[in-house]
């Protein structure tokens, strides 16, 4: 299988991702604990169907000590018990944000509410961005059909 377009090949593509992976690199140095970052990027991915995402964060995350139990148990993360509450608060963030297109008064009170009770505005601020950050990312690589399987953990470090 080969993407539609060689997005990172084209110069327009490549200066774009150069920024927003600026966006990405600050929020990789925020107070918002790194698991719960790719647990975030895992999940959306998975619901967005964008596999080069879900590939290339379920291998950074392991890379990084994740256990398999819990990449195995991201998609029930509600019927598994190998969570904490602030992710569990975070992925359902996660899901609210991803799926605001779903919900007619977008991501509730309540959704947030937990998520405030478990991070404070710095990490709030993280996890928005990282949810809109995610989310762009899917939408560039869905188009394209971007293929996905051959990542390797660092490849664009």
């Amino acid at each position: 299988m080969d993407a539609r377009l060689n997005y990172f090949g084209n110069p327009l593509g490549a200066k774009f991702l150069k920024y927003i992976n600026s966006a990405g690199h600050a929020l990789g140095l925020s107070a918002l604990p790194m698991p719960t970052q790719e647990l975030v990027k895992i999940r959306a991915s998975q619901i967005n169907g964008c596999g080069f995402c879900t590939d290339m964060h379920t291998k950074d995350a392991a890379h990084a000590g994740e256990t398999q139990t819990r990449l195995n148990l991201v998609a029930a993360w509600r019927e598994a018990n190998v969570f904490t509450e602030a992710e569990r608060a975070a992925l359902e963030l996660t899901e609210e944000a991803t799926r605001i297109a779903d919900a007619a008064g977008g991501v509730g009170d309540a959704v947030w509410a937990e998520a405030a009770k478990h991070y404070d505005e710095e990490q709030l601020a993280a996890l928005v961005s990282l949810i809109a950050l995610i989310n762009a990312y899917n939408r560039i690589n869905v188009t394209i059909q971007q293929p996905a399987g051959d990542y390797v953990p660092g490849q664009f470090s």
